[in-house]
């Protein structure tokens, strides 16, 4: 099955195939970093800004307009807190397109950038003031081949947590959860590190198709590995017509914490979320927070390769991932399955780029101590100070 550091050959691919063809060496240059990158300069941020003040449809396109880091030696000199790295798997069934999630998220950068004040409307913190964000690019991937992605995008995330940045990923389909949860776990420790999934299905499926690593078996593997404890594992958002029993005793007998849409239509968001919270990284320090775009419902997430009616609002997971990172020790988190082809409203990739925002909002309140339990600014609850209001 698996080594802890790399899934084997035998486990991933069907070797008999009369189709299969070993790795072409001549490939390795795209997972191979391009020698020099930190020749002639000294380790810093690369700001690609032109212009004193520049909206986000103008200029070179970077997660938030935040400035670029090619190497760790960036990070470090820096003093990086949030690096945002773009991978763009999309190598599943389902509606494809997830390839482009990460471009078009950095296309859609509609507010105000960096260098403009910008506080949060609920806490009045703003994130660029209290954070070095930065622009990582891209992890190095095969488009041909997730088996041939897998080690390299781990080894990307890895080089990025041993940094002590946060590793904020932007899919791709979601595949890329095993490499990043697995990068984590090596650096803070195997079985060291929550997990706090927002999903509409629940991805702990043996095989999808006959492959062992696939979009659909993520939670299986890290926690048939070890990396990941399956009692610190919390699913949010589930519905629809899986898991089926078998899936759902494993999970049982692993441990995994179960939030679905049944609870939330039967007993409400809040008492989802106060279990949400009261369990998330209750036995491990370091948290681990992956978004699937399919966990809200259609009507605010259309541009998604799997839909499934039925989901959660915009402003119940922005006002969940913003607590998440507020009061906990958040160390990567990602957000993937956004196919821009289907939603030719662009709201999709606008709402991935707000999650961005909530997370490096509550990230900032984690860092400055404004860590109590839902926290809102007094002067947003009662911004006229009237008496009588709560605030």
């Amino acid at each position: 099955m698996e080594n802890g550091n790399a899934p084997l050959d035998s486990d991933f691919l069907q070797t008999d195939l009369p189709m299969f063809n070993p790795v072409d060496k001549s490939a390795l240059g795209l997972v191979t970093k391009r020698p020099g990158l930190q020749d002639g300069r000294e380790p810093g941020l690369i700001d690609l800004r032109r212009y004193m003040l520049q909206m986000g449809m103008s200029g070179i396109q970077t997660f938030m307009q935040s400035p670029v880091a090619l190497t760790p030696e960036d990070l470090v000199a820096a003093g990086v807190d949030v690096a945002f790295i773009g991978a763009g798997t999309d190598f599943q069934y389902g509606r494809r397109g997830a390839a482009f999630g990460p471009q078009w998220v950095r296309a859609s950068e509609i507010y105000m950038p960096p260098g403009y004040e910008v506080p949060h409307q609920h806490t009045r913190v703003d994130a660029f003031s209290e954070l070095v964000m930065c622009d990582f690019g891209d992890a190095p991937l095969n488009p041909q081949s997730l088996y041939h992605s897998m080690q390299p995008m781990r080894e990307c995330f890895r080089e990025v947590a041993e940094t002590g940045a946060i590793t904020f990923v932007i899919g791709g389909d979601h595949a890329i959860m095993y490499p990043h949860a697995a990068a984590l776990a090596d650096v803070y420790g195997h079985g060291k590190v929550g997990v706090v999934h927002f999903d509409a299905h629940y991805d702990a499926t043996d095989t999808g198709f006959g492959m062992t690593y696939t979009h659909g078996t993520g939670v299986r593997r890290l926690v048939d590995t070890g990396l990941i404890r399956g009692s610190d594992w919390i699913v949010v958002g589930y519905r629809g017509y899986a898991p089926n029993e078998t899936d759902l005793v494993w999970m049982r007998d692993n441990g995994v914490r179960l939030y679905g849409m049944p609870q939330v239509d039967k007993f409400g968001w809040d008492f989802v979320l106060d279990g949400v919270m009261s369990d998330a990284a209750d036995d491990v320090e370091h948290l681990y927070i992956t978004i699937d775009m399919d966990v809200f419902d259609p009507a605010y997430a259309p541009g998604t390769g799997t839909p499934e009616p039925g989901g959660l609002t915009a402003a119940q997971v922005l006002h969940a991932v913003r607590r998440l990172c507020a009061e906990k020790h958040v160390v990567g988190i990602d957000i993937v399955e956004l196919n821009p082809f289907v939603d030719p409203s662009n709201m999709t990739a606008v709402l991935a780029n707000r999650l961005m925002r909530e997370a490096t909002t509550g990230m900032a309140m984690y860092k400055t101590g404004m860590t109590s339990p839902d926290y809102y600014a007094p002067d947003a609850l009662n911004p006229n100070r009237r008496e009588g209001w709560p605030g």
